[in-house]
């Protein structure tokens, strides 16, 4: 049986949720200096190419999530309600902090792409955006209803029930990251001394 293309960009938008979340859990563990090899699996691991990977194709899911609204004939979707949606036909306001969503990750990936030229204390700043796009992804997931009818939320359905697991994960992975932060304040000041140096010229 085929999908509709509105229970598909349903699909495709929780698959998009999913890989941010794993991007974003893969950062936290290179922001506290993780090495595969030392660490559990002990096995070699390129945390960086993966944590990429998972970066640009949580962006081209992202994007191919709404723009499969528009094979729908009952949405009645027009491409200005995609890139703009605060008039949309159904839930402007939810929709809107999905494009808000959608273009903070662009941002994220953009200058990621171009963080050399960008600097580590420019790039580092931007990058930051990353959370506010999952905050943005999260409530829209949250509201958003998957049938575009306007229904009220059912907080215990199968897809809230995951957008409300991967909130849950996120909001844990950064308290563990602040902690671990306020316990080795040490490895934290010879991190940054280290990228100081790494910044320096020959």
């Amino acid at each position: 049986m085929d999908l509709d293309p509105i229970d598909l960009s349903g699909v495709v938008g929780l698959t998009a949720l999913g890989l941010l979340t794993l991007n974003i859990l893969l950062g936290l563990l290179m922001s506290v200096k993780y090495n595969p090899v030392r660490q559990w699996p002990h096995r070699k691991i390129n945390t960086f190419k993966i944590h990429n990977w998972t970066g640009y194709t949580a962006l081209a899911v992202a994007v191919a999530h709404p723009l499969l609204i528009l094979l729908s004939s009952t949405a009645k979707f027009r491409f200005v309600d995609i890139v703009y949606p605060v008039n949309s036909p159904t839930q402007p306001w939810v929709n809107t902090l999905g494009a808000l969503a959608l273009y903070c990750l662009i941002v994220v990936a953009v200058t990621s792409y171009f963080r050399l030229r960008l600097g580590r204390k420019t790039w580092k700043r931007l990058h930051y955006t990353a959370y506010a796009a999952a905050a943005l992804f999260f409530v829209h997931g949250l509201f958003t209803d998957p049938l575009l009818k306007d229904r009220p939320v059912d907080w215990i359905d199968a897809e809230k029930v995951f957008v409300e697991l991967c909130i849950l994960i996120v909001i844990g992975a950064v308290t563990w990251r602040v902690v671990h932060s306020r316990r080795h304040p040490k490895g934290r000041a010879l991190a940054r001394l280290r990228s100081a140096r790494t910044a320096l010229p020959d």
